[in-house]
């Protein structure tokens, strides 16, 4: 096991919002119709208009506690306007509240210490740092936007806590669908990161990973808009659920 490296992988060009917003509307047109995508892409450039108000940026710090206690940046108040915009195309920043993240993985029943935690759409990482009060094996983000993935290095380089179990963490800057799983039991975390089709893709690329080496398996998905991509995937098994979350796992070959 490596210990307290940060790995940093970035993709060769940064994510440019036309390209993001060309597939985004090729995607929703596709799926839903040429004027329910015209009507989507008006709602969103207003939603981003009315979060861009100086009030919206004071709701935007959360839960600044966290920050304070540990020195770090994780709220969204900070992130700017290209990645707030990225964000409504694909999944808007929002750090997840410590108190329910304990809740989440103090459910799993298994063996942390045998296991990977990874995060798509880390973010800044606060949940990287989270789950290094954990003693898993390791801990690895996954970030799309390099201006999110930088934050989320310098986080991981300056974070100090005597709770922390867990310190190999790396953070990696690139496209969830191009992850490739590392091999040994796994807990995923799912912050609503991905549109379906990702998210969908994502699964498929898990499965296969699981197909040429069976192990054991956690997702936890938090704010579960699209659980049904994984009710619907034939191989996951539901363990626990809420409005705020549902765990699903993946104990043996089928």
């Amino acid at each position: 096991m490596v210990t307290g490296k940060i790995v940093v992988e970035m993709p060769g060009k940064e994510t440019e919002i036309a390209r993001v917003f060309r597939r985004w509307f090729k995607q929703r047109s596709a799926k839903d119709g040429l004027f329910f995508a015209l009507w989507l892409s008006s709602r969103t450039l207003w939603q981003f208009a009315l979060d861009s108000l100086p009030s919206r940026r004071r709701q935007r710090y959360g839960d600044i506690d966290y920050d304070w206690d540990h020195r770090v940046d994780t709220t969204g108040a900070t992130v700017g306007w290209r990645d707030r915009l990225l964000g409504l195309l694909n999944s808007p920043y929002q750090p997840t509240e410590p108190a329910l993240f304990r809740e989440m993985l103090d459910l799993l029943d298994a063996d942390l210490s045998q296991f990977t935690f990874v995060d798509i759409g880390s973010g800044k990482g606060r949940t990287l740092l989270m789950a290094s009060d954990y003693p898993f094996r390791r801990i690895i983000g996954v970030e799309l936007l390099p201006t999110l993935h930088r934050v989320a290095q310098e986080n991981i380089a300056k974070y100090k806590s005597d709770s922390q179990k867990c310190f190999a963490i790396e953070a990696k800057c690139q496209d969830a669908g191009e992850f490739i799983f590392p091999a040994g039991p796994l807990v995923i975390y799912l912050f609503n990161p991905l549109p379906e089709a990702g998210l969908a893709r994502l699964l498929g690329n898990l499965r296969q990973s699981v197909r040429g080496h069976s192990r054991p398996v956690w997702i936890i998905y938090h704010n579960p808009a699209l659980e049904q991509v994984l009710a619907q995937a034939g191989w996951l098994n539901k363990f626990k659920g809420t409005h705020q979350f549902a765990i699903y796992n993946w104990m043996k070959s089928r």
